[in-house]
């Protein structure tokens, strides 16, 4: 029997009918994105005025550096700007991880178009009306705060908007509102169970049935997965992918598969290209760079935005769960690619090598790169896990190197410390560290 779902007439369409319903919206989002000054510039005096659709890989791509000096140009919502500034009524700002920050600009209906996608991913991963769940997520620019918080009660749960820092404050309101699901990044629950442990307690004492993660890679992985669910008892779910300048979130896995569903067909034109930037069927099995085009966005719509992140398709036929969006998962990021005696290596290849060992305390290290690079080793940092003896760690430290050479095909060299020796943040954690 199929799961509950929160879109049901769209969320079962096949892929013909969802094909259909983005051929409809196309051609006025077309006639919409070229009314900025940014695209009529870039797509040039001979750009059609009737596209198909099948023909948008005729179209080049846009890269996050041409939004920074489009911003630049027209601060602080860049000349890609496709209505006027009367219709923004949000502003957010991107984290500026990998170069300078962005300005985000919501009309009213970007508003409401995200928390609706955002709302379904979330359901999707389990998330009901009647769940009480504690968003901790930093209410300030970035859109994971306010943004995500209304695509939580657009799933239809009652949201207790609690944010960052405080901890032991947070322990007290889950336990006192009886809250039963969490919202935060994957890496948080580490920073919560270690002030747990400290105080004598342990965190199935919170009766949290539910964890919905984003912001940060690995929660495919199987082992990570497993072990967060063994110390907590909760439900751990990938609710939140997405970036936050397509939509916020638009993947989540349900609660039958480890896979991401793209949930934003009827918003988003997905593409994946392959190295040399040509699109690829999305089938079962195809990997490459995930390039997304709106298809319904008022105040700063994209046109092949190049995402960085590499995925591979795992699923185009119904999941179990009922829904018949195609599921993916994430590799890892061409722009946090590292290259080791000519060996492309991801991060989260090493992240899975770790979660697989059962003398280290799952997901905390670090990679250390010096220099610009290529390498000839992964340098790695990585905590012992609490009850491995000293006399232990050299072993642990070689099991995890040949783990690193099997997954990510590189020599690494492994240094051991002590439990809770890396910090634990309430963001998101950066595996690595760059000198």
């Amino acid at each position: 029997m199929a799961d509950a779902m929160l879109h049901p007439e769209f969320e079962t369409l096949g892929a013909e009918a969802v094909r259909a319903d983005q051929d409809r919206l196309w051609p006025a989002q077309w006639r919409h994105v070229r009314a900025s000054a940014f695209y009529r510039e870039k797509l040039g005096a001979d750009a059609p005025e009737d596209l198909p659709l099948d023909a948008i890989g005729e179209l080049p791509f846009t890269e996050k550096d041409e939004l920074r000096h489009s911003q630049e140009r027209a601060y602080p919502f860049g000349d890609y700007l496709a209505a006027g500034e009367d219709r923004v009524v949000r502003l957010h700002r991107t984290s500026g991880t990998t170069g300078r920050s962005l300005q985000l600009a919501y009309s009213r209906a970007d508003a409401a178009l995200t928390a609706r996608i955002g709302g379904r991913a979330l359901f999707a991963s389990g998330l009901r009306p009647g769940d009480r769940v504690v968003h901790c997520l930093n209410y300030c620019l970035w859109t994971g705060g306010v943004t995500d918080h209304l695509a939580l009660e657009e799933a239809g749960a009652c949201v207790v908007p609690f944010g960052v820092g405080n901890t032991a404050k947070l322990v007290e309101t889950i336990l006192d509102l009886k809250v039963t699901a969490i919202s935060c990044t994957p890496s948080y629950p580490a920073l919560l169970e270690k002030m747990l442990r400290e105080s004598g307690s342990a965190p199935r004492v919170l009766g949290l049935r539910l964890g919905l993660f984003g912001g940060e890679a690995g929660l495919d992985n199987i082992a990570f997965r497993d072990g967060m669910e063994a110390i907590w008892g909760f439900g751990v779910r990938n609710a939140n992918y997405g970036m936050s300048e397509v939509i916020s979130n638009f993947g989540s896995q349900c609660e039958r598969t480890t896979d991401l569903h793209f949930h934003g067909s009827d918003a988003i034109f997905a593409e994946i290209v392959d190295a040399d930037g040509r699109s690829l069927p999305i089938r079962e099995g195809a990997t490459g760079e995930l390039v997304c085009t709106h298809l319904a966005k008022e105040c700063q719509p994209l046109l092949r935005f190049r995402t960085r992140d590499v995925i591979t398709v795992t699923g185009t036929g119904a999941c179990a769960c009922g829904r018949t969006s195609w599921r993916f998962r994430v590799t890892g990021r061409t722009d946090d690619m590292f290259n080791v005696r000519g060996v492309n290596v991801f991060p989260t290849a090493v992240q899975k090598a770790v979660a697989g060992q059962t003398g280290l305390s799952t997901g905390h290290f670090r990679i250390r790169l010096e220099g610009p690079g290529p390498y000839d080793r992964i340098a790695i940092v990585a905590e012992a896990a609490h009850g491995l003896a000293p006399a232990d760690w050299p072993g642990a430290a070689r099991a995890l190197e040949a783990a690193v050479r099997d997954l990510a095909g590189a020599a690494a060299v492994v240094t051991l410390v002590a439990p809770d020796s890396l910090p634990r943040t309430d963001g998101k954690t950066s595996l690595i560290e760059r000198t």
